[in-house]
C-alpha cells in the first residue's frame, strides 16, 4: 500500500489483498470491503464518451433489473457501473462507493439500527447480486453490495481503476461508529486532525478513511464519499478532463507519495485522479 494526501493529510491507498494479482480473478470480498462503485447520470451516451476517452472504458449492458445501466470494461475486465436517474429524480450526480456484504438484508437492517436510511433496496439484481443504496446518519451516499455470479470488480490497481475510498464529512468521530457497528470496522484516530481523521480497518488491512473537515464542505454538496481512479500521469489527464468537457476543480499537486487532482465530469460528479509513487 502506498500513502497519499488530501488536504495536507496523509492516507493510504489499497487494494482488497483478495483481489490483487493478476486482475483476472473473481473472488469474493471480505465484508465490509469497498467492492464497487457506480454512478447514476442524467446523459448515459455522454457519460459513456467521457470516460471512456478518459480512462479507456469500453461498455457492456449490466443487469436489466437496474434499468438502463452499463458496466465500465477495461481491458475486457469490469472496473464500475454508470446507470441513468429517472427523469423525475434531480439527485445530486456522484460516484457512490459500494461494501461487500454477506446478506444485504441483514445490513439493511443494521443501517437503519444505527441511525442510517435505506433509500433503495434491498434490490435483486438479476443473477448478479442483491444491492442496498443508503445513507449515513448525516446524509452521504453508499451502497452495500452481496455479490452471486459476477463478484465485485475484476481489475484493480492500475489506471483506470478506482483505488480508494473517503468519506468527507464535518466530524469524523461520530460518524465512524455508524459505518464501525454496520461493517465491523476497527478505526484509527489520527490526532493531527482538526475535526478528526479516522482510517477504517479490516484486520490489519486498512480499507477507507473518513475525514472530518469541519464547515470547509463544499456548500453545495453536504457530506459525501470521494472515490480515487489510478492514472498514468495526473497533469495530462486533468487536462484531458477539461478537454472533454469536465472541470478541474483543483490543480494537480504533490502529495507525498503521489500526484492529485480534484476533477468532474460534464454532469458534475466529483472524484480524484491519483498517479500513486
Amino acid at each position: 500500500m502506498t500513502m497519499t494526501e488530501v488536504s495536507g493529510s496523509p492516507r493510504e491507498l489499497s487494494q482488497p489483498d483478495d483481489l490483487r494479482g493478476s486482475g483476472r480473478g473473481k473472488v469474493r470480498c471480505t465484508p465490509g470491503t469497498p467492492c464497487w462503485v457506480s454512478l447514476m447520470v442524467h446523459g448515459l451516451d455522454s457519460t459513456q464518451d467521457f470516460y471512456g476517452a478518459l480512462f479507456d472504458w469500453t461498455f457492456s449492458p449490466g443487469p436489466r433489473q437496474l434499468g438502463p445501466y452499463v458496466q465500465a470494461l477495461l481491458d475486457g475486465r469490469v472496473v464500475a457501473g454508470i446507470g441513468t436517474l429517472p427523469p423525475d429524480r434531480h439527485l445530486p450526480i456522484a460516484w457512490t462507493p459500494y461494501f461487500a456484504t454477506d446478506d444485504a438484508d441483514v445490513t439493511a437492517e443494521q443501517i437503519r439500527c444505527c441511525g442510517g436510511t435505506v433509500g433503495v433496496g434491498p434490490l435483486d439484481a438479476g443473477e448478479a447480486g442483491r444491492l442496498v443504496i443508503a445513507s449515513d446518519p448525516t446524509g452521504a451516499v453508499f451502497g452495500a453490495w452481496q455479490g452471486r455470479r459476477h463478484i465485485e470488480a475484476e481489475a484493480v490497481g492500475e489506471p483506470g481503476t478506482p483505488v480508494w475510498n473517503e468519506l468527507l464529512t464535518q466530524d469524523a468521530s461520530m460518524v465512524g461508529k455508524f459505518y464501525a457497528a454496520v461493517f465491523g470496522y476497527e478505526s484509527q484516530v489520527l490526532a493531527s486532525a482538526e475535526h478528526g481523521h479516522l482510517t477504517l480497518h479490516l484486520g490489519s488491512r486498512q480499507v477507507a478513511a473518513i475525514h472530518g473537515v469541519g464547515n470547509a464542505l463544499p456548500h453545495d454538496r453536504g457530506p459525501h464519499w470521494m472515490t480515487y481512479f489510478e492514472v498514468a500521469d495526473t497533469d495530462a489527464a486533468a487536462r484531458r478532463v477539461a478537454e472533454l468537457g469536465g472541470q478541474v476543480v483543483r490543480s494537480p499537486r504533490d502529495a507525498s507519495t503521489g500526484r492529485l487532482a480534484t476533477v468532474a465530469d460534464p454532469e458534475g460528479a466529483v472524484f480524484t485522479i491519483v498517479r500513486r509513487a
